[in-house]
Formats: C-alpha cells, structure tokens, sequence
C-alpha cells in the first residue's frame, strides 16, 4: 500500500507519513529533514494538479494503484502541454467542453468491491502500522545516508 508525506495536521493512519516534531538523534534529525523536503516538493505538484485537474478531489481510494499511476501521470503531461503551449502561444483560445449528461446509477448494494473497500479503509486507519512505517522509513533512510 502506497503513503503520503504529510505534516502533522493528519491522522496517524499507515497511509500518512509526518514528520517528527522534536528529532532527537541523528537518524531521526536525517529523516526529519529529508522528509519535509519530499514533503514540499510534492505539494508543489500536487497543488498544481488539484488546482488545474481537481484530480485528488474524487474517491481515490476505490482506483488501482496502476490507475492512479496512469492518472497522475497523464495529469502531469496535460500540465506539461499546457504549459508550453501557453508559453509557444499568445492566443487566449476559450474552448467550451461538453458537460456529462448521462451518468450511470449508483448501487446500493453490498458489493464485494464495496466490503473491500471498508476492509481496507479500516486498514489503513491502523496506527501501530503507522508508527512501524514510519521506524521502517527511518531505518531505510538512515541506511541510504550512511553509505553516501
């Protein structure tokens, strides 16, 4: 299962790595600030993303990991197209798209899929899994800097 970096305003679910606070140590002090720099970087794109695609707005907890990949990715070309076709062109073309008429009907039942999915939200809310993620990462981390 994939995570996120993140600061200390979300909850300690598996899915969330933070920062720490007060880093004691110097593994934890390597960790803390690597962490935070990954953890700017990635905003940076991902606010672009939202703000021009709304692409982390929807429930994306029900996609393939392989999906997602797929989307971010297509996500960040369209943005690299944009960009350079604003830069190539002056042009302030206005297109109009068609908005979705036909959307299908929503089940209300018990699905497989659905059960799954509570399976793993209630998964992922997991904190002593959080708190072995982050001690993985850090240990991984440390490995990585100490063989520079």
């Amino acid at each position: 299962m994939g995570y996120y970096f993140a600061d200390g305003i979300y909850p300690k679910w598996r899915t969330f790595v933070k920062t720490i606070p007060s880093p004691r140590g110097n593994k934890n002090k390597y960790f803390a600030k690597a962490q935070e720099s990954e953890r700017k970087d990635v905003e940076r794109a991902f606010g672009v993303l939202q703000q021009r695609f709304a692409i982390i707005r929807g429930p994306s907890q029900m996609f393939k990991v392989s999906e997602l990949t797929t989307i971010m990715k297509a996500c960040v070309i369209l943005h690299n197209m944009i960009i350079e076709d604003e830069r190539d062109d002056g042009d302030n073309l206005n297109f109009e798209y068609d908005q979705l008429d036909d959307l299908p009907e929503l089940s209300r039942d018990h699905t497989t899929e659905f059960m799954d999915f509570i399976e793993c939200h209630l998964h992922i809310r997991d904190r002593s899994t959080h708190h072995q993620l982050q001690e993985d990462l850090i240990e991984h981390q440390w490995l990585l800097y100490s063989q520079e």
